[in-house]
């Protein structure tokens, strides 16, 4: 395994933190420093010498348009967009949110939630207008379970806003799942927009905008995902 991706799997920091790490002359493996690249076995002994890592945790609203990661030559992604308007760079999102959503997203330098926060079911609350009136069958529906190419969604808590918008909490994230749920009710998604994570809240973000992750609220975050601060 390539040392970077054993640091970021235990939890030490991300693959991109660790090869600074070993550039700084931080990271030592059986007594002699380690190399970009290097790879080590079971029996090694990995040592981070020097300052402990100290992470930041944003929550970003990601405005529609842009693109969580891996954008086309044409697009811009999020890492692109907080450089230019923040100069913040060495942070990536964990998770998606398409294209044509927006919404809260965690941005972060510790590779350590990105695991806890993405595969143990924790709740993920949305907000979404569809092109005509919701009716109590469509409510009834989304709640119980629809039916998306095969895989039926887990049971769910929606909430009606207005006769077009409702909210929406999932424990789960199948790629489009919102859109293809209420396409698969003859509704299309007009605005999909996520207003929380656990307990991290959008707040008054607007699009572009984002929170430091601090104090409290950083602190139950961090703990509900079992993740030391």
């Amino acid at each position: 395994m390539r040392i970077n991706k054993y640091l970021a799997h235990e939890g030490i920091t991300t693959r991109r933190g660790a090869d600074a790490l070993i550039e700084k002359g931080e990271v030592f493996v059986n007594g002699s420093a380690a190399t970009v690249g290097q790879k080590v076995e079971k029996d090694d002994v990995v040592e981070v010498r020097g300052k402990k890592e100290d992470h930041r945790y944003l929550a970003y609203y990601k405005p529609r348009g842009v693109i969580t990661h891996s954008p086309a030559s044409t697009e811009e992604d999020i890492a692109m967009r907080i450089k230019k308007v923040y100069n913040l760079t060495g942070l990536f999102p964990i998770g998606r949110l398409d294209k044509d959503s927006e919404g809260l997203i965690i941005l972060t330098d510790d590779g350590r939630i990105t695991a806890p926060l993405l595969e143990h079911g924790h709740e993920r609350e949305y907000q979404v207008t569809v092109d005509k009136k919701i009716t109590g069958a469509f409510m009834n529906k989304m709640e119980s379970g629809v039916n998306i190419e095969g895989y039926t969604t887990k049971p769910t808590t929606v909430t009606r806003i207005n006769q077009n918008t409702f909210s929406l909490i999932l424990t789960e994230g199948k790629k489009h799942q919102i859109r293809r749920m209420c396409a698969a009710l003859g509704y299309q998604v007009e605005r999909l927009a996520r207003v929380r994570i656990i307990d991290i809240k959008q707040n008054a973000l607007k699009p572009g905008q984002f929170r430091i992750l601090k104090n409290q609220e950083l602190r139950a975050f961090l703990d509900t995902l079992g993740v030391t601060p």
